[in-house]
């Protein structure tokens, strides 16, 4: 995978990664409200000589103070010093526990003695530190005086009260918020690469391009409502930008000009449509693409090939009846079930009929390649096929045409479907002409069509519209001769939709 990959990934997953980065902040702040809250309070102390009175005898005692700071600093982790401090406080703990809530410092240069006591409560803390100090003194006149206050010649002095905390030390509240946002930003990041790396659906067409070989030749992007019955882009033939399918008809255009400029020479005149399982939207894009290439001009015939689960008739707004397994089966012509749309009068459209017992071997016998044989003589024709996957249809249908377009739906199907599906067309000697993404979203990290629509507020000026013509021009009609079913359908058949087919 490239830099750009993971960048997508990222993007695709960052309602993950803010959701991770809230939790983490979250529990960061949780953690905080079961700790116990911890008060600092501090005290200090002064050490001096006792009984001075002249300048000599003063500056003497000082030298003798700051000697023994560094001695008072060690008695202070005394535990008789932490004894005297609980019978002063009447504290319930033992002297180990209290010694290690207590830190004694000395200022550099100076005779001060510094106490910091922690306590659950600030009124705690300052009476634990100044009781500390007291302690001290209690304990400097009992070893170095008789055990009298005030009796060791250098003493500590108590300096002024300690001051109440206004906030506790422990726990610091955005120190926590700050470091679990942080554990949950990194694994939102970490989830986001482990379900990229591992993310084996379709989300863009180059690493289809670059891990199967095949070409993309179109992206149809979602459109909301082309769902349920109404499947068909109504600006497929007359699109003017001024509807929520100007992308889908933009898309479909650009896989009719990949289609005629696939091979210059000899353009592709039977197309299968099909996909490696139901539900990627063959169908739909079948119909949709036999409107465009009508659309252009070209002459279409629009077949039914899925005898399991024919759609297309419904979709084209036409009746069932008979179809292509009548005329398989010799019980219809063929100018007897093709039928025209009123949405093209360049598009005829054959129905799947009646479902046969043995639809693969209908599809596959001399008379179905016959008959797409004479088709494509004078249309280009369009195969809707069932899925490659469960049944072996579309791979007999492929062999007999010119190739076949792998509808997938983008974000849903995996490449191991679509090398299945590959696999499946090569073992039927098919040739896949190239993969169509389904339902791409227009925005996001996915997006893979673009818009480029008409200003909504977009008038011709006057000038303009007399340049323009009052109606479309018509499509040209088939080419006639005299021998073919299909002329002599285009010559009689009214540019309406053909409600007359026979149904048996």
């Amino acid at each position: 995978m490239e830099l750009r990959d993971y960048l997508r990934g990222l993007r695709r997953h960052w309602i993950a990664i803010l959701l991770m980065t809230i939790v983490g902040a979250g529990a960061g702040y949780g953690w905080t409200l079961l700790q116990t809250p911890v008060y600092v309070a501090g005290a200090s102390g002064y050490v001096s000589s006792t009984g001075v009175e002249d300048l000599g005898t003063s500056t003497l005692g000082d030298s003798l103070a700051r000697s023994k700071v560094a001695t008072y600093l060690e008695i202070a982790g005394w535990r008789t010093v932490a004894e005297d401090a609980i019978e002063e406080l009447d504290l319930d703990t033992t002297p180990e526990q209290l010694v290690n809530r207590i830190e004694v410092s000395n200022p550099p240069d100076t005779t001060f003695i510094r106490v910091s006591a922690q306590g659950a409560s600030p009124e705690e803390a300052r009476a634990l530190a100044e009781a500390w100090i007291d302690a001290m003194k209690v304990q400097i006149d009992e070893i170095e005086g008789d055990g009298s206050p005030g009796s060791a010649p250098v003493t500590i002095l108590p300096g002024d009260e300690a001051s109440l905390p206004a906030s506790p030390s422990f726990p610091d509240v955005q120190t926590a918020v700050i470091v679990g946002g942080i554990l949950g930003f990194g694994f939102g990041i970490a989830f986001a690469m482990i379900r990229t790396v591992s993310d084996r659906r379709i989300r863009a067409g180059d690493d289809v391009e670059a891990r199967t070989g095949v070409s993309v030749v179109g992206t149809i992007p979602i459109v909301p409502g082309l769902d349920g019955e109404h499947r068909l882009v109504e600006s497929s033939t007359h699109s003017n930008g001024k509807n929520n399918t100007f992308a889908v008809s933009e898309a479909l255009r650009a896989l009719r000009t990949n289609l005629q400029f696939m091979d210059v020479d000899h353009p592709p005149k039977t197309i299968v449509v099909t996909s490696p399982l139901p539900g990627d939207g063959k169908s739909t894009i079948a119909c949709n693409l036999a409107l465009t290439l009508a659309a252009g001009g070209s002459t279409v015939v629009l077949v039914d090939g899925d005898l399991r689960r024919s759609t297309v008739a419904k979709t084209m707004g036409l009746p069932g009846g008979a179809g292509l397994s009548d005329v398989l089966a010799g019980r219809a012509t063929l100018v007897d079930v093709l039928q025209r749309t009123p949405k093209s009068s360049n598009l005829l459209v054959l129905a799947a009929g009646s479902v046969p017992p043995n639809p693969s071997e209908v599809l596959g016998s001399e008379r179905m390649h016959a008959l797409i044989a004479d088709l494509t003589k004078h249309a280009t024709v369009i195969i809707d096929a069932p899925p490659l996957l469960p049944v072996t249809d579309g791979a007999v249908l492929t062999h007999q045409a010119d190739g076949a377009l792998i509808v997938v739906t983008l974000r849903k199907t995996t490449f191991d479907l679509l090398d299945k599906a590959l696999d499946t067309l090569k073992k039927a000697r098919g040739r896949p002409l190239g993969v169509v993404l389904n339902r791409a979203p227009l925005r996001g990290a996915d997006a893979a069509a673009y818009s480029y629509e008409y200003r909504r507020d977009y008038k011709p000026s006057a000038a303009t519209a007399k340049l323009l013509p009052a109606e479309p021009p018509t499509p040209a009609a088939l080419p006639s001769e005299s021998d073919s079913d299909l002329d002599v359908l285009v010559s009689e058949t009214p540019a309406a939709s053909r409600r007359g087919a026979r149904r048996n």
